[in-house]
């Protein structure tokens, strides 16, 4: 299990672990979206974007910690197989890499909105985030 910081901003940020399953190769990168609103969602123009390699993937899961001020947060994950920052797609707009959402799975096919996977950061409390990767 690889455990990675990422620091939002100052001192005052609370640890948030998280615990990406799922993966289905060890090829490129793991992508994370950082949002704080359904707007920045909408629009995908994340706080955060750090980005994370998979060398330390086990048995198709990652971990790493991002630390963020007390407030409320959505992560969206892109399973990045051809490092190139962006989602593949095959015809019709499926995507052809693989992504997940914190704490929520998606099981459609419409994009969720940030109500469907935001959680709150409160100082002083222990998080944990677990996204599941969905490929089609």
């Amino acid at each position: 299990m690889l455990l990675m910081s990422v620091v939002a901003s100052g001192v005052q940020g609370q640890n948030v672990e998280v615990t990406v399953t799922g993966i289905r190769s060890d090829t490129g990168q793991i992508a994370v979206g950082v949002f704080t609103d359904n707007e920045s969602f909408r629009q995908e123009k994340a706080l955060l974007e750090p980005r994370f390699s998979k060398d330390q993937i086990t048995d198709g899961t990652l971990t790493f910690s991002l630390t963020l001020e007390p407030g409320v947060y959505g992560l969206s994950v892109l399973d990045d197989e051809n490092s190139d920052g962006l989602m593949e797609y095959r015809k019709l707009g499926i995507p052809r890499e693989g992504f997940g959402f914190s704490n929520f799975y998606l099981t459609g096919f419409a994009k969720p909105v940030f109500d469907d996977f935001k959680f709150t950061v409160v100082q002083g409390e222990k998080m944990n985030i677990t996204i599941r990767m969905k490929y089609f």
